[in-house]
């Protein structure tokens, strides 16, 4: 069979398939926690959430990666099951606790066959209400984060995430640092400044649980109340009041360079961006089809520029990290290091060719198609529901946010995506950060006029190599290539659980 063959019966996409987001009830107990039940039929493993609106970005800026050393120490034991006694039990369950902290929020949660859902959430309210944080493990705890500081020093592709957001962001802004903490926060971390973390962040009338799975015969509020109705008693510090967004003022009033020198380096980290967005933005669906045609998509305008047209990496991606308050906006790839200049060079051109000329027919059709399509798909577990719910609560949106979200994907326009593009990529305040070799390309940088460059020479010891780069775009083992997880394509609501605490 010819080539002109092959092509000729190539499938081509269907027509993306009805769905309709499952419903969801509603019920408010006395103690202000909200509980949320979505009946998922067909699936009788249940996941229950409780989703606390207090995260990383809410802490001291002296005990910066509180929240997220809490939520690691949270599973180290309870009053009633101390050390390993708590895994005992969940497993007699057959049940998976797991808690964790994000800059928006605090999830504690538990997989869980539906028989056993009411000792489950018994066994969740031990671990929210009566973790005993033991000085030894939050010790090890605090210990093993001050290692991985040192690794994410010598990873060019964790440096330069943790240099670009110190970049952009104004000092008094949370987000400006790394949401796990740094070498000054954390050796402060003790386990009473864990308990007191715990206790600011247990507070009914800031947080949700939400259970979804096949719950017939299940009476969840009454099964939740059970569990979790004295929960108001373990909020001693809790106010009620709504957290206020952080802060996210941006430090950059001009395009800048800063490149940290790896002497010998054959290849740069490299990530263009400023301040973003709330996830509460008015034209969120025409911003995530923006970014998809931008660098979302594996067809994505910097895609085919950079990796299929010029050759100069593996993967590029950009998109917006929307969080309570303006997360960043970043172009993100890893280039040879003779390729550092034009691939910059290229990205600025394609920033700049969003904002100055509509994207066409096709790349609107492409992008809204894959974002409707893909959508069900993400929806399959009663787990992935559960967690669009709790961002839901996060973000306080609107009932039918993730109700209406195809609808609202299919209705924007060229010209919604040009103002969105021109609304929101600045060009006139880009950061350019960069980790790699400088020496081998400052000549060319500085004749390339991006702004005014800052070259930083950071010493990486022996013990803090971790033992070479990755190729070009390439993402090391078990993470994703930059522009393999399309920026765009996350739904309305879903909560960024599993964000990791560079």
């Amino acid at each position: 069979m010819t080539l002109e063959e092959i092509l000729s019966v190539r499938p081509s996409p269907g027509q993306p398939r009805s769905y309709s987001f499952p419903h969801f009830e509603r019920t408010v107990l006395p103690s202000g926690l909200q509980v949320l039940a979505v009946h998922v039929p067909g699936r009788p493993l249940i996941s229950a959430n409780l989703v606390m609106r207090r995260g990383g970005g809410d802490e001291p800026a002296d005990l910066a990666g509180a929240t997220v050393l809490a939520a690691r120490a949270m599973t180290e034991g309870t009053e009633r099951y101390p050390g390993v006694e708590l895994l005992e039990a969940s497993e007699r369950l057959g049940a998976t606790l797991h808690v964790e902290a994000s800059w928006d929020a605090f999830f504690a949660s538990v997989e869980v066959a539906a028989s056993r859902l009411p000792a489950a959430l018994e066994l969740l309210s031990e671990l929210v209400q009566r973790p005993t944080f033991p000085d030894a493990d939050v010790a090890r705890l605090r210990d093993e984060r001050l290692n991985d500081l040192l690794q994410v020093r010598a990873d060019p592709r964790r440096r330069v995430d943790q240099a670009f957001v110190a970049t952009i962001y104004g000092g008094h802004s949370p987000y400006a640092r790394p949401l796990g903490g740094d070498e000054d926060t954390v050796p402060r971390l003790t386990s009473d400044v864990l308990r007191g973390v715990h206790r600011a962040v247990l507070d009914p009338r800031q947080a949700v649980m939400v259970v979804g799975g096949d719950l017939s015969g299940l009476d969840v509020p009454k099964i939740v109340a059970a569990a979790l109705g004295p929960l108001a008693q373990h909020s001693s510090q809790a106010t009620g009041a709504e957290a206020l967004p952080p802060r996210a003022e941006s430090a950059v009033d001009r395009p800048m360079v800063r490149f940290y020198h790896r002497p010998g380096s054959v290849q740069t980290e490299l990530r263009i961006g400023h301040v973003g967005l709330s996830r509460r933005a008015p034209d969120f669906h025409a911003v995530q089809i923006m970014t998809a045609i931008l660098g979302g998509l594996f067809n994505s305008r910097l895609q085919m520029n950079l990796r299929e047209d010029k050759g100069y990496t593996y993967g590029v991606g950009a998109g917006f990290d929307m969080r309570r308050g303006a997360g960043p906006f970043s172009v993100r790839t890893a280039v040879q290091t003779a390729a550092t200049v034009p691939a910059i060079s290229e990205s600025l051109s394609e920033l700049r060719r969003i904002r100055e000329t509509q994207v066409t027919p096709t790349e609107l059709a492409a992008a809204r198609d894959y974002l409707v399509g893909v959508f069900p798909l993400r929806f399959e577990t009663p787990g992935a529901v559960v967690a669009a719910l709790g961002g839901l609560f996060i973000y306080s949106l609107p009932d039918d946010e993730l109700a209406r979200y195809r609808h609202e994907i299919e209705a924007v326009t060229i010209e919604d995506v040009q103002k969105a593009a021109q609304d929101h990529i600045q060009p006139d305040r880009l950061a350019i950060v960069a980790v790699g070799d400088a020496d081998a390309v400052r000549a060319e940088l500085q004749a390339a006029g991006f702004g005014e460059l800052e070259v930083i020479t950071e010493e990486i010891s022996a013990e803090q190599d971790p033992g070479g780069e990755h190729p070009a775009g390439e993402a090391p083992a078990g993470e994703a290539p930059a522009g393999e997880a399309p920026a765009g394509e996350a739904p309305a609501g879903e909560a960024p659980v599993g964000e990791e605490a560079q």
